[in-house]
């Protein structure tokens, strides 16, 4: 999916939400237990009853590849799933991958040749060549961390050089040099408030992967105030606020609910760029 697409998808559904699809087995209704494959289960009964009110989806690797083989399995019948039913949807591997060259090229194959994902999620911290492997495939994503929502995120992120320049800005400005608004997007957690506003400064026309609205306790009026740009510019991701909406056997139409709440909101934001 390019950019364009992206955009106009956004306008069209008059939503900019991703729905993350982080499904921890041992919280998913008891009932669906039973299932042959609980977790694709689940993900489908989500991705049912909200397809029509988001423009992605981001399965975080985390949760499958703690099941092994049957979480993997679960994964790609999950992505295969979303390509067949809803092919206007963006699809987002949230993997956080990043290492030598060589190794990342193997991330690139396993995500882009293999799931056929749009997009993957890198950590930046080894530089250059353990980011543009995943460059290589026409048509795909790369979403850069820049600044997380996490505590820690104060560790590193936020510390400043001798000129004063924050290391999450000199990942933006850098990044740039391996690919532009077409190619690469970045993270930032929606609990960063009116840093989005220097942010806008460097990457004033890249797409924000924004986590954080919701369970996390960031503001999407916040967010829509200081990041969004003539074209949205922003994915908002929420995955527990949504996905565990509900407990028992309407947890699907609690999820839609969920869904629909915010995707107002965000209808609401975007009357000022439609």
């Amino acid at each position: 999916m390019n950019k364009q697409q992206l955009i106009d998808n956004i306008r069209r559904k008059q939503s900019f939400l991703c729905v993350g699809l982080d499904t921890d087995i041992k919280k998913i209704p008891e009932h669906l237990l039973a299932e042959e494959d609980p977790v694709f289960a689940f993900n489908k009964g989500i991705i049912d009853a909200t397809a029509d009110l988001c423009v992605a989806y981001k399965p975080n690797l985390a949760f499958y590849e703690c099941l092994g083989v049957k979480g993997w399995q679960a994964l790609e019948k999950t992505v295969k799933y979303i390509r067949q039913e809803y092919p206007d949807q963006f699809i987002i591997a949230d993997a956080k991958r990043g290492d030598i060259g060589n190794t990342s090229a193997m991330y690139a194959r396993s995500f882009f040749e293999d799931l056929k994902v749009d997009a993957v999620t890198v950590a930046p911290y080894m530089g250059e060549d353990s980011v543009t492997p995943f460059l290589g495939y026409d048509g795909t994503w790369v979403i850069l961390l820049a600044l997380t929502s996490n505590k820690g995120s104060h560790d590193f992120q936020l510390t400043e050089d001798k000129g004063g320049e924050r290391l999450f800005e000199k990942v933006l400005r850098k990044s740039q040099e391996w690919a532009g608004d077409d190619r690469m997007m970045y993270v930032v957690g929606a609990t960063q408030g009116r840093a989005f506003e220097d942010i806008r400064k460097v990457v004033p026309g890249h797409f924000l992967l924004v986590p954080g609205v919701g369970a996390q306790g960031g503001s999407l009026e916040e967010v829509c105030k200081y990041g969004m740009t003539k074209d949205c510019g922003l994915i908002v991701n929420s995955s527990r606020g949504i996905i565990y909406a509900g407990k028992g056997e309407d947890f699907a139409s609690a999820a839609r609910q969920a869904a629909k709440e915010v995707q107002l909101q965000m209808a609401e934001q975007l009357k000022v760029i439609c």
